[in-house]
């Protein structure tokens, strides 16, 4: 694999190479192509908004850091869909809805709920779809603002010896966002029997435990695992589902939030260096019984 040269995949809904009149007027603009709530982007700051929708790995493989960019053509929504409805069910979908625990206090924001309904309109199921993107360790913005100077000049820059590098931080995106999201939210939901979704990125989910996959059909938890896959001919990446996995949710949850122990004699020989040095490097101060 060949390490690419910058970091950025994706700016405004386009690879830095496209400057077909679409991609541009998206550039120009600053327009999100992938259904967020306004047509212009948001992430980070709405007044000067960081448009970088995915960013390349060592491998030149595009990975989504952008949980909008799982917007596309709203395919999200209809694969949960499968999962939480009979065929032929009548759905839709409400975005960032609240949801309270026993206490009246806030568990977080639902990314989606699907929503299925009757003739007369009224909710017969629901099923939540969390959204869960990668953070990013490094600095993103400054490869993102020098090729927004000159989107030609800069579109085949090399960034790779600039200090604090952009890349995909897997580690902080589950400790941080998927782990507590399955804690808090999907505890809830699974208390009253509602299914839960979740869409990611697959080099996301490669890092993450091997998880015990069940039928669907019994399945508490669906993860729709996707891939950012290049159209040459239109100089597009297209959101594509590339797996599904089905689990049981405590299963799932034990799995994810259990730590794999490393061996206990490494551990005990940190705490003997530390132990080691305090006995060989006692602290420079009188004792109560030198003062006196």
């Amino acid at each position: 694999m060949t390490k690419p040269k910058q970091p950025l995949a994706e700016v405004f809904g386009f690879p830095l190479t496209n400057m077909e009149k679409s991609a541009i007027r998206h550039r120009e603009n600053r327009l999100c192509p992938f259904n967020n709530k306004v047509p212009n982007c948001t992430k980070d700051k709405a007044n000067n908004p960081l448009g970088v929708c995915s960013i390349l790995n060592d491998g030149g493989e595009p990975i989504i850091t952008c949980p909008v960019r799982f917007r596309e053509g709203w395919m999200i929504a209809e694969d949960a869909a499968r999962f939480f409805f009979p065929a032929g069910t009548k759905w839709t979908t409400l975005s960032e809805v609240r949801l309270k625990d026993k206490y009246d206090k806030s568990a977080g924001n639902i990314d989606v709920v699907l929503v299925s309904y009757n003739e007369s309109g009224k909710v017969t199921e629901f099923g939540a779809l969390e959204v869960q993107a990668v953070y990013i360790s490094g600095n993103v913005r400054n490869p993102f603002e020098f090729y927004m100077e000159d989107p030609i000049g800069n579109q085949n820059m090399d960034w790779a010896s600039q200090v604090n590098y952009p890349h995909a931080d897997y580690l902080s995106s589950s400790r941080k966002r998927l782990a507590p999201q399955l804690i808090f939210k999907g505890g809830i939901l699974n208390s009253w029997g509602k299914k839960s979704a979740v869409a990611l990125n697959s080099g996301f989910f490669n890092t993450l435990p091997k998880l015990a996959e069940v039928p669907q059909k019994t399945a508490d938890v669906a993860w729709l695992i996707y891939d950012l896959v290049c159209d040459k001919s239109r100089n597009v990446f297209e959101l594509t589902l590339v797996r599904e996995v089905f689990t049981k949710f405590h299963e799932s949850l034990e799995k994810i939030t259990r730590s794999e122990p490393g061996n206990i004699e490494d551990f005990l020989g940190i705490l003997q260096g530390k132990i080691n040095d305090k006995l060989d490097n006692p602290p420079d101060t009188e004792t109560i019984d030198a003062q006196f």
